[in-house]
């Protein structure tokens, strides 16, 4: 027994004491938060309702035949190879179904893949002036004040549209090349000359601000002639997840700003790329074992993991380590690696992408504004793949799931089709047998009436001859499971559906 100074006691609260204002609680169920509602009578009852209803049409789904393959030995009983056929049939049909669910899993993959194509997005840039000194006519030329109190300015243009795919306009042109040839015969029979316009595949239309996230002009000389600032910044807004329509600062195809200034200024516009998922500038030590200089995180984590794998360093024992190279080992600074490690020891090797740059000289002398030419360039930009929206469409379609349903009622009524094909081969048996020896047919029949019969009443032996515990299979009495009411109503449903088969 311990003794009594190893206790320590519980502090006991009196039962006078005021409760607490904020009493500390831990964590544990709530109790008394919203007490449910209490159902009214109707309620209960269309409850109850419900619930048999599921009930019935689940009784009837279990009793709905479900075989749809021809009973063994059918054939002997049908005249024809239909059974042979609806063999092949069925064959058939289990293939086509395998080809389709195996095509679809794979539109499936390809739609949920972020598949890319890479697009030729052209921009103009341009810029006019106004106000300038040569375009000024009310110029005294026998004053001393030459002024014209004039504010010159500039107005810059950016602009920027996709080109069209090339391969489109070729596929268009092969199509109406042959519909013109197959249509060439109707055309001399009516003499009237028809004009076939072209169709194309609609495409998503992208717009200038969709390519980027921030646009920046950097001007040679950060002050204008009247000192103020010349800086020109446009961020695109956060959008919010379920906006109905984009806003106009963030949906546009050209950009304008208009500054002062009577002399002619090269700028650089600066374009950061929005793309998703996010490209990244990778190192010299990342890039040579990638064999890539750009690379988004994922195509940087794969392709680390087919480099080991391609390089046999993985553990024989755990798969997730590997032994590091010399390239590895430098990269990672270890000996040895973990794989699910790799996206975060990989950061520091890559950086964001530096932005897209292009040179620009405002014009605003007389000369050039006489002929004005806009200066181009041809960026490379990624956009989703025009086959993915006519896959998800497909994958969609309402029709599909209406297809369904035919399909799931035709199985239904085979299903059905082929428990009546096994009745009537049954019957067919029956029948057979007895036209053969109706003598020994009617005694194995009525022996077997017998055996059912003492089955029922609790009188078959056991094990095919041995004498069954008379307690164990005729307890019961009138009173009992086995006694003779139910006997006898047992017996009357077995010669009943015994004689309905006949």
């Amino acid at each position: 027994m311990q003794p009594q100074s190893q206790y320590r006691g519980f502090p006991q609260r009196s039962p006078h004491v005021a409760p607490q204002s904020n009493p500390r609680r831990g964590i544990g169920p709530m109790v008394g938060a919203h007490p449910q509602n209490s159902l009214t009578p109707s309620q209960m009852q269309a409850q109850q309702q419900a619930q048999l209803q599921a009930n019935d049409r689940a009784k009837t789904r279990s009793r709905k035949p479900t075989d749809k393959n021809v009973p063994e030995g059918a054939e002997e009983c049908i005249i024809g190879d239909g059974v042979q056929r609806y063999r092949e049939l069925r064959e058939l049909e289990r293939r086509l179904d395998a080809t389709m669910m195996r095509k679809r899993l794979d539109l499936q993959d390809s739609v949920t893949r972020n598949v890319k194509r890479w697009r030729t997005l052209r921009i103009w840039i341009s810029n006019t002036a106004e106000d300038q000194p040569w375009q000024a006519d009310t110029l005294d030329v026998d004053a001393f004040d030459f002024s014209t109190n004039m504010d010159s300015s500039y107005r810059v243009k950016i602009e920027g549209a996709l080109l069209e795919d090339e391969e489109d306009d070729l596929d268009s042109d092969d199509s109406d090349d042959e519909d013109e040839a197959e249509d060439g015969d109707a055309m001399d029979e009516d003499g009237k000359e028809k004009t076939k316009k072209k169709t194309k595949t609609p495409s998503k239309p992208y717009k200038l601000s969709h390519f980027f996230k921030a646009m920046t002009v950097d001007f040679d000389r950060n002050k204008g002639k009247d000192g103020s600032d010349q800086s020109v910044e446009w961020k695109k807004p956060v959008l919010t997840p379920n906006a109905p329509s984009l806003p106009n600062a963030a949906d546009f195809d050209q950009l304008e700003f208009k500054r002062g200034g009577d002399e002619n200024m090269n700028i650089t516009i600066n374009l950061v790329r929005d793309e998703n998922p996010e490209r990244f500038q990778l190192s010299p030590l990342l890039a040579d074992i990638l064999d890539m200089s750009i690379a988004t995180r994922a195509e940087a984590v794969m392709g680390l993991w087919e480099y080991i794998k391609a390089m046999g360093l993985q553990e024989d024992d755990e798969k997730r380590s590997f032994e590091c190279d010399d390239r590895l080992r430098v990269l990672l600074g270890r000996e040895k690696g973990y794989i699910p490690y790799l996206p975060e020891q990989i950061l520091s090797h890559m950086t964001t992408l530096q932005p897209i740059k292009l040179p620009y000289t405002i014009r605003v002398d007389k000369e050039f504004h006489e002929n004005p030419q806009p200066t181009i360039y041809d960026v490379q930009v990624l956009v989703d793949d025009p086959l993915r929206a006519a896959l998800t469409a497909y994958l969609t379609n309402d029709s599909y799931a209406q297809n369904l349903r035919d399909i799931s009622q035709l199985n239904d009524h085979v299903a059905l089709l082929m428990q009546k094909v096994s009745n009537s081969k049954s019957k067919h048996q029956f029948f057979d047998a007895l036209s053969k020896n109706p003598t020994e047919f009617i005694a194995k029949w009525l022996s077997s009436q017998k055996r059912d019969l003492e089955v029922i009443s609790g009188e078959a032996t056991r094990g095919g001859g041995e004498d069954a515990s008379g307690d164990e299979w005729r307890r019961g009495g009138n009173s009992g499971i086995w006694g003779s009411d139910n006997v006898r109503e047992s017996v009357n449903l077995l010669v009943g559906q015994k004689t309905r088969a006949l």
